[in-house]
């Protein structure tokens, strides 16, 4: 399954946005047989540790099976932001 960031929005700075976002794709997504969510940050310009740390934590309680993999980005702040979560 593959996720498009840019869904929510452009600017993904708040946990409470992050939570929401994983809530909605937990609803409204079947998880694919690959057991593998690809998450796409195309599109985002502004990405903060907290909001993808919240939507990552909650799509691992929806999907606990699956394996997460980020999709490779250009953008500072999101490269950071991955950055924080993998040192943590």
């Amino acid at each position: 399954m593959k996720i498009e960031l840019k869904k929510f929005g452009i600017i993904l700075i708040s946990r409470p946005e992050g939570r929401e976002a994983a809530l909605a794709i937990k609803a409204y997504s079947k998880p694919a047989p690959s057991k593998l969510i690809e998450l796409d940050f195309f599109g985002v310009d502004v990405l903060t540790p907290s909001w993808l740390d919240e939507f990552i934590q909650t799509l691992k309680q929806g999907f606990p099976l699956h394996e997460i993999k980020y999709l490779p980005c250009n953008n500072p702040s999101v490269v950071e932001s991955i950055k924080v979560l993998e040192e943590s």
